[in-house]
């Protein structure tokens, strides 16, 4: 039996051993995935563990996607642009590391027939979850790509993280500016945790009358399955997709890259939905 499983702390929250047991056994490979709490004083030893138990690869979520960086032997580019690994492969004792999120953003758009290409993106929020948002992104050729937020240090340290890929402008929440790029997008990407559950009555700060109607509207929150800002995107005659197909799809990236089988997505996404 070949071992596979999530590090982070704390981890008892974590959907993905579910989702991907379920797929093991769909498949009826000789795989099993679980799920372990590393306090981050011991992310070091937790990697040789690994690596000496010959674990196949390994998923790696808060608070150790950055740290986990000086741990393993090679990091591919997409990971290194976004400054964060979540998932390693182990091939023979070499831990190569990866950046699934950006390809679980992609994917669902991908299945709508939406395209990236030559089109505007507006982000909201410039933390973890717009790195990957932006490398997904900046992978799919959009034209121009804006990030609104609150944190002036925060906007500029994303902006010269990805300068050599690509010009990002960044504005202000409180910018004239945010209410233009609003009506030119093609998309807006809510990466804040602003409108998930418990407070799910929150939302982050737009105008919907300057909003695009054709614009798509992405919420990575996924708890509640539509929060304010898709509820408020579809009153204002907006597309809405939320952040389910984006755990599901990181998910099987990583999956494939460990079995070499495509994983089953709807028996993942079956799985997520169940455990509500």
């Amino acid at each position: 039996m070949k071992n596979l499983g999530i590090i982070g702390y704390p981890i008892g929250h974590s959907m993905s051993p579910h989702m991907h047991n379920a797929v093991i056994k769909a498949l009826g490979l000789d795989y099993t995935y679980i799920a372990m709490s590393v306090k981050p004083e011991d992310i070091k030893a937790a990697v040789l563990g690994l690596r000496a138990l010959n674990f196949r690869g390994f998923n790696v979520t808060i608070p150790h996607k950055i740290a986990i960086m000086e741990h393993i032997d090679e990091i591919n580019q997409g990971a290194k642009a976004i400054g964060a690994v979540n998932t390693v492969v182990n091939n023979d004792g070499k831990l190569r590391g990866y950046n699934t999120d950006y390809i679980g953003f992609v994917a669902p758009l991908k299945k709508m027939n939406f395209s990236i290409k030559d089109k505007n993106a507006l982000v909201l929020g410039a933390g973890g979850a717009a790195r990957a948002v932006l490398w997904g992104l900046i992978s799919e050729e959009a034209s121009h790509i804006t990030v609104v937020g609150r944190n002036k240090e925060k906007l500029n340290a994303l902006r010269d993280q990805f300068k050599e890929y690509f010009e990002i402008e960044i504005i202000d929440w409180n910018e004239d500016k945010y209410a233009e790029r609003c009506k030119t997008a093609d998309i807006i990407i809510n990466t804040t945790p602003i409108g998930m559950h418990p407070q799910v009555d929150a939302c982050p700060p737009i105008d919907w009358l300057c909003v695009n109607k054709k614009a798509l509207a992405y919420d990575l929150i996924y708890t509640p399955a539509v929060t304010q800002f898709l509820a408020q995107a579809k009153k204002n005659g907006n597309t809405i997709l939320n952040g389910e197909g984006m755990l599901v799809e990181q998910g099987a990236a990583a999956f494939k890259m460990w079995t070499s089988r495509d994983a089953l997505t709807q028996v993942m996404h079956d799985v997520l939905v169940g455990a509500k």
